[in-house]
C-alpha cells in the first residue's frame, strides 16, 4: 500500500473515529478505497496520484462547511507565517520601483537596521548577483532575502548623495510580524489600539502597548478590530481576559464530538475599569467576534460600527507527513450569553462568501433597518438585559453606515493603478532628508505638514501616466480623502504604521463617534441600558 493511499485511508479513519473500530472498514471506506484502486488500475490515461488524493480530500471537506479546508504543503508555511508572528530574513519593508528593489523602511531592531541600511536605499546586488533592471518580482525578493536565522547575505546598495555602491553583510534573524498596528492617545483621556489579527504574540503586544500608554493616565480605551479576520482562539481569550473581571465566562466551545469547554477570565486585567468601545465592521470575524461578543454580553463596553462577518466555528489543524494539513471544524464557539454567531452556510461555499456582497446590495451597510435577525435566536446581555442576537455575526450597539461621501471612480482608479502608492514613494524618496530635518517628531509633522496643490498635482501626473484622466469634479469630491490618505502614507514612510492610523482615523465617522461616546458619561451609560 503506497504512502498516498495510506493518507486517504488514514484521513477517512480519523473522520470515523467513534463510529467504527479501527480494524473494521465500513462500506463507505471500502467504496473510497475501491474507487482509488479502480482509477489507478483501469483508467484510460496516466493519473496524478497526488493530485487525485488532494482533490478527493478537498471535495470531502468542501461538503462540510466553508472553513474545513485542505492546505497543501507549499501553502502551509505562507498561511502560518502571519499567525506565528515572525519569519526569518533581513528585516526590511520594500517596494519595487522602476524595476529596482527599494527599501521603504528597515524593521526597527532588525538585522538590516543594525548594519546601517536606511529607508530609500536601492538594493542592486544580492550575493554577487545583479537584481536591478531584470524584472524582479516580490516572490523573487522573498527567495533572495529570506532564509535561516544565522545565515549571511551580501547586499550591494546605491544611496542618494553617496558615490558608488555600498556593501553590507546582513545576518538573517527572526523578524517580528506585528499584529498591534497602532497604539496612541486619541485624546488626552482616550487611548486607541488597533489589532489587525490575532497571532501568537498578539496578547504580548497588546499588554506592551497598554503599558506604554499607562504613562498618559488614560481613562477610556478604543479597541479597533475593523477588518480583523481573526486568528488564534487563545489570543482572543487572552485579550478579552485583559478587559473583563476575574472568573467571568469569556467564551465556550462545544461540538458533537467535542465536550463543552469553558474559558474564564483568570487574572486581573490591564483594563477592567473605564469606558470601552470596540470598533467592528463586516470584515471583523472569528477571534474579533469572540472579543466583541464577550464585551457586549457582559455590558463591559459598547460595540460600534457595522455587523461583523459571522464566523462561529472552531477549526483544529491535523498535519500530514508530507507537510500538508487539514483544518477541520470540530466545534462551535458561544458568547457568554449563549449565542453562536455563525451565519448560515447551507447554500454552499460561494453563497457563503458572497453574503457580504448581498449585504451591500440589500442596503445593510448604509441602513441598520435593513438588517433582519431571527427572533428565535434572541438573547439577553448578562448585566443590563439588553437584547442581542445569534446566528449572523455581532450587531453593534451603535450602527455606523459606510461612508461613500468622499468616494469617486477617479479616486478608485488612482488607488487601483498603484498611482497613489508610487507617488508617495517617489515624493518621500526625493524629499526624505528635508522632511526628516524639518519634522523631528510625528507631532511636529502632524501640526506642520499639509498636502498642498503641488503634491496633488504630482498625484494627478502619476495617474495620467497610468491612463487615469483627471476628472476635476470627482477630484473635488474626493479631495479630503485624497489629502488624508496621502498624508497618512507619508507619515507611515517617515515614522510607523501607528502614525498612519493616527493620520487617517480623524476622517472616519466610526472613530469620531467612538471618541464622542466613550468620553460622554451620559451617552455611554445610556447606550448600555
Amino acid at each position: 500500500m503506497g504512502v498516498r493511499k495510506s493518507l486517504v485511508l488514514g484521513l477517512v479513519a480519523l473522520l470515523c473515529v467513534g463510529v467504527v473500530e479501527a480494524q473494521v472498514y465500513d462500506k463507505n471506506i471500502q467504496k473510497l478505497q475501491l474507487t482509488y484502486q479502480l482509477v489507478n488500475s483501469l483508467y484510460v490515461d496516466s493519473v496524478d496520484n497526488e493530485g487525485l488524493v488532494e482533490e478527493a480530500i478537498v471535495g470531502m471537506l468542501k461538503s462540510l462547511d466553508p472553513h474545513s479546508v485542505y492546505i497543501s504543503a507549499d501553502e502551509v508555511a505562507a498561511m502560518n507565517e502571519p499567525l506565528d508572528g515572525s519569519f526569518e530574513g533581513v528585516g526590511i519593508q520594500f517596494n519595487i520601483m522602476d524595476d529596482t528593489l527599494m527599501v521603504v523602511n528597515p524593521v526597527i531592531g532588525g538585522p538590516s537596521e543594525k548594519v546601517g541600511i536606511r529607508a530609500g536605499d536601492r538594493i542592486v546586488g544580492i550575493d554577487g548577483e545583479n537584481v536591478a533592471g531584470i524584472g524582479i518580482k516580490n516572490s523573487d525578493v522573498f527567495k533572495y532575502l529570506r532564509g535561516k536565522k544565522g545565515t549571511k547575505v551580501n547586499l550591494n546598495i546605491l544611496r542618494k548623495r553617496t558615490n558608488g555602491e555600498l556593501k553590507f553583510v546582513v545576518v538573517r534573524d527572526k523578524i517580528p510580524l506585528h499584529s498591534v498596528e497602532a497604539a496612541y492617545m486619541a485624546t488626552p483621556k482616550t487611548a486607541y489600539v488597533k489589532i489587525s489579527r490575532f497571532a501568537l504574540y498578539t496578547h504580548d503586544e497588546f499588554v506592551e502597548a497598554l503599558e506604554k500608554l499607562d504613562e498618559n493616565d488614560y481613562e477610556n480605551l478604543i479597541l479597533d478590530l475593523r477588518g480583523n479576520g481573526g486568528g488564534y482562539l487563545k489570543a482572543a481569550i487572552d485579550i478579552t481576559d485583559e478587559l473583563l473581571d476575574k472568573n467571568k465566562l469569556l467564551v465556550y466551545t462545544e461540538g458533537l464530538n467535542s465536550e463543552r469547554r469553558n474559558h474564564h477570565a483568570s487574572k486581573k486585567g490591564k483594563f477592567e475599569k473605564g469606558n470601552l468601545v470596540v470598533l467592528i465592521d463586516e470584515g471583523s470575524a472569528s477571534a474579533s467576534e469572540i472579543v466583541s461578543g464577550a464585551v457586549q454580553d457582559w455590558d463591559r463596553g459598547l460595540v460600534v460600527g457595522r455587523r461583523s462577518f459571522g464566523k462561529g466555528l472552531v477549526q483544529r489543524p491535523f498535519d500530514f507527513p508530507d507537510g500538508s494539513m487539514i483544518r477541520l471544524t470540530i466545534a462551535e464557539y458561544y458568547t457568554p450569553a449563549g449565542r453562536c454567531i455563525q451565519k448560515e452556510y447551507e447554500n454552499g461555499v460561494d453563497a457563503y462568501h458572497n453574503e457580504l456582497g448581498e449585504r451591500y446590495l440589500h442596503g445593510e451597510l448604509s441602513n441598520a433597518d435593513s438588517i433582519q435577525f431571527d427572533e428565535a435566536l434572541e438573547f439577553k446581555t448578562k448585566v443590563s438585559g439588553r437584547t442581542v442576537y445569534g446566528g449572523g455575526g455581532i450587531m453593534p450597539d451603535v450602527f455606523i453606515a459606510v461612508d461613500t461621501s468622499m468616494y469617486s471612480d477617479y479616486y478608485r482608479d488612482l488607488v487601483a493603478t498603484g498611482s497613489v502608492s508610487r507617488m508617495v514613494l517617489n515624493y518621500v524618496d526625493n524629499n526624505r532628508s528635508d522632511l526628516e530635518i524639518m519634522y523631528k517628531s510625528y507631532k511636529s509633522f502632524n501640526e506642520g505638514f499639509s498636502i498642498d496643490n503641488k503634491i496633488v498635482d504630482l498625484l494627478i501626473k502619476e495617474g495620467e501616466e497610468e491612463d487615469v484622466e483627471l476628472n476635476e469634479e470627482e477630484l473635488k469630491v474626493s479631495r479630503p480623502l485624497v489629502e488624508a490618505q496621502l498624508k497618512a502614507l507619508i507619515a507611515r514612510d517617515l515614522f510607523t504604521s501607528s502614525e498612519y492610523f493616527q493620520s487617517i482615523n480623524p476622517i472616519s465617522e466610526a472613530y469620531i463617534k467612538a471618541i464622542e461616546i466613550v468620553e460622554s458619561k451620559r451617552d455611554y451609560s445610556q447606550y448600555l441600558k
